[in-house]
């Protein structure tokens, strides 16, 4: 299930005139004619200041009944375009986990031994039985689970399967270059560095 902020609520105050303005009166009127003026105050009592927005990162709170997980690179940009899109379309589902790998906290023991250069070099998802899917057959699980299973239906078949996955590897291959990102083995030279701060402070190193 998807997890959902509360919404907070306003607190005013709202003063109400039981006379009209004194610019109002004729000048032959006496105002001593009127009764007295009545402020009439009303408070709602708030648990927010106003303007509060609560923000709940989803990556924190996973379905406790999800389906399959997806390890995805959160430094990719065209990746992250197709991630926003399954996660928009798993509010409604919360079948699938996600999984940073770009993420300090990226644990391979938590994902089935698979490092982080391993996930770097294609997609992965990993079902909750433990069995680990790649590539496109990663991306036909995925949709099925929220209810576009038909986007890639057709690639369970031959010779579609084949083509599909070749197409797939080619853009596995480049897409660092594609995204203007560093190759493989700077941005892994750049994590060793971030993962050995980690180590240094943590005493548990993570890769």
């Amino acid at each position: 299930m998807a997890c959902r902020a509360a919404l907070p609520r306003v607190a005013f105050r709202a003063p109400i005139s039981a006379s009209p303005p004194a610019s109002s009166f004729p000048s032959q009127i006496s105002r001593s004619a009127f009764p007295p003026r009545r402020v009439f105050r009303y408070r709602v009592h708030s648990e927010a200041k106003l303007g509060t927005v609560i923000q709940v990162k989803e990556d924190a709170c996973p379905s406790n009944t999800w389906k399959i997980k997806i390890l995805y690179d959160g430094d990719c940009p065209l990746c992250m375009r197709e991630v926003n899109f399954l996660r928009e379309r798993n509010r409604s589902y919360g079948a699938i986990n996600f999984v940073d790998i770009s993420s300090k906290d990226y644990s391979p023991e938590e994902n089935q031994g698979l490092d982080y250069e391993t996930v770097m070099g294609r997609i992965h998802a990993i079902q909750s039985d433990g069995t680990v899917l790649r590539d496109v057959e990663a991306f036909r699980r995925l949709y099925e689970e929220v209810g576009l299973g038909w986007v890639y239906a057709i690639t369970k078949y031959e010779p579609m399967a084949t083509v599909a996955n070749a197409i797939y590897s080619v853009w596995a291959k480049y897409r660092l270059q594609i995204t203007g990102r560093p190759p493989l083995e700077d941005v892994m030279e750049l994590r060793r560095k971030n993962v050995g701060e980690t180590c240094s402070n943590d005493k548990v190193c993570k890769t």
